[in-house]
């Protein structure tokens, strides 16, 4: 296993007969603790932990933890090959569950796996519970050396691709530091099972809707489940774990639900992932309230040694249809994935940092493309910049300004975060000049870009919308907005960058009007 390293302390703790003197020993540093004095457990077991001291040694060590039984016999569990790094907790739905043997190249991938024994992987098994958990009802995979055993698992059992993927390259670009990784993910589920009660409080969700979800891999299998069920049951027995982040993939499901109410169960039917036309409209405060309140909940539990703001990583949601003509509601949710801003870091929720997937087709197997390289190579990247502080590249080109005058038969948008962009086609963008009647997907018309000058395009309005007022403009707003890769957008100096899509409606406030010139910046 990997316990994490310094300057942070780790947390070590377990369960045992109640109100007993509890002994770890760790190399030459002795710690005691008096065990809890209630039990938690069937077995009449309380709870005993101890705080290491800060180890910056990455091992590995041996610990020792020793309790006596009722007739004076002294008690030793030991725990061999533990080994000091960073640990990250893995969750979400189907695309974060996926498995290394079901993505491209993933023989490669498999056999490959022993040449990082400094990863250690744990899976927990998938369960739900009514009320916070102190420990796991189930483990898939106990902590495990990577190994083309421990990482080429069971399809849809372990290991997640999305976290060994993302672990292994900051691994690397780490000079190797030892990184635990926890995949603890359920296929077809909505983040609702993934909050506290507070995070639905604040967002004004139900707590009691009960949620029918069906198997997301074309078995009939269907499981009802309350809000905040999962994060009883998979993330709550993780929060006395001292970890430095979190990776997060969730959000999309196929259309068809019954009505919501208190008492009503509502049918999440699941081809891909789980927000997709549950609550959409409130994805922006689920996803804030519930890094939030993962991140009290863990702070509080490790005795405020778990960074209070721990960087949060999520993979933007990828694509579904096999067509670019649908938009869908992925569109929606993308946005609310950004907090409405439309890129990631900014200022709603801070250490926040995400991998734009869009680009990433992959036919015929929709929502749970293959390219799982591509999402690793970009959360990583986007990780180091924004967990370890290192001076990478890890954003495609973000919208710094728009500018256009009613009139004009153009639109000039430019973009920041890049030292250049990679133009690779004309198309993506549309525009809407119907006024309110702006909220009908159909009215909005392509646009396409004439000229690029260094870092702004220039795109051509077409006749039907030149001399009126523009209500808005979009980029990729499709479930399934391009073949592979080949968004209009790019970074020219990392071409695996895609530029996030985008949406601005302009402010038609009197001295925008009067002036004949409609600006947005960043």
């Amino acid at each position: 296993m990997v316990l994490q390293q310094a300057p942070q302390r780790a947390v070590v703790w377990g369960f045992g007969d109640t109100s007993k003197l509890t002994t770890l020993r760790m190399d030459d540093k002795i710690y005691t603790t008096i065990s809890g004095a209630e039990s938690v457990n069937e077995q009449d077991e309380s709870i005993w932990s101890i705080t290491l001291d800060p180890v910056y040694d990455e091992g590995p060590f041996d610990i020792h933890v020793s309790q006596p039984l009722a007739n004076g016999t002294l008690v030793t569990i030991t725990i061999h090959d533990i080994l000091f790094g960073d640990v990250w907790i893995c969750s979400g739905q189907s695309n974060m569950q996926l498995t290394v043997s079901l993505i491209h190249n993933a023989t490669e991938e498999i056999v490959n796996a022993g040449k990082y024994p400094k990863i250690r992987v744990f899976t927990a098994d998938q369960e739900v519970s009514a009320m916070p958990l102190e420990e796991l009802r189930g483990i898939r995979l106990n902590w495990s050396v990577a190994s083309p055993n421990s990482i080429g698992g069971p399809n849809w059992n372990y290991m997640s691709a999305v976290c060994w993927l993302y672990g292994r390259m900051i691994h690397v670009a780490l000079g190797e530091r030892p990184i635990g990784l926890i995949a603890s993910s359920v296929g077809g589920t909505p983040i609702e099972l993934w909050m506290p009660p507070k995070a639905l409080q604040d967002c004004g969700i139900p707590p009691d809707d009960s949620v029918i979800v069906k198997s997301w891999n074309f078995s009939s299998t269907e499981t009802a489940s309350n809000h905040s069920t999962l994060f009883n049951a998979m993330i709550y027995p993780f929060m006395r774990t001292v970890i430095y982040g979190a990776i997060w993939y969730q959000g999309k499901t196929v259309d068809s639900f019954f009505c919501v109410s208190l008492s009503i169960s509502i049918l999440v039917s699941n081809e891909g992932e789980a927000n997709r036309d549950y609550n959409t409209h409130k994805y922006a405060c689920s996803f804030s309230k519930m890094i939030q309140y993962w991140r009290e909940s863990w702070n509080e539990r490790t005795n405020n040694i778990t960074d209070i703001q721990f960087p949060f990583g999520f993979v933007q949601l990828s694509t579904f249809a096999n067509n670019s003509e649908y938009i869908g509601s992925y569109p929606e949710i993308r946005w609310h994935q950004t907090f409405d801003i439309g890129y990631v870091p900014n200022n709603v929720v801070p250490k926040v940092f995400m991998a734009v997937t869009l680009d990433l087709r992959d036919d015929p197997n929709g929502d749970h493309p293959r390219y799982k390289h591509d999402v690793g190579y970009r959360l990583s990247r986007s990780g180091l910049a924004i967990a370890y502080n290192q001076q990478v590249e890890y954003q495609g080109p973000i919208v710094q300004t728009i500018v256009y005058f009613i009139g004009s038969q153009t639109i000039n948008i430019t973009y920041t975060a890049v030292s250049n962009i990679d133009l690779r086609n004309p198309n993506g963008f549309e525009i809407c000049c119907q006024g309110s009647k702006c909220a009908n997907d159909s009215l909005w018309i392509p646009i396409t870009i004439s000229s690029r000058v260094e870092l702004t395009i220039t795109l051509s309005i077409p006749i039907s919308c030149i001399g009126q007022q523009l209500y808005g403009i979009r980029y990729l707003w499709r479930e399934t907005p391009c073949p592979f890769k080949q968004a209009a957008i790019y970074s020219f100096t990392d071409p695996n960058l895609p530029s996030p899509p985008y949406l601005k409606l302009f402010l038609t406030d009197r001295r925008e009007v009067e002036n004949n010139i409609f600006t947005y910046k960043r």
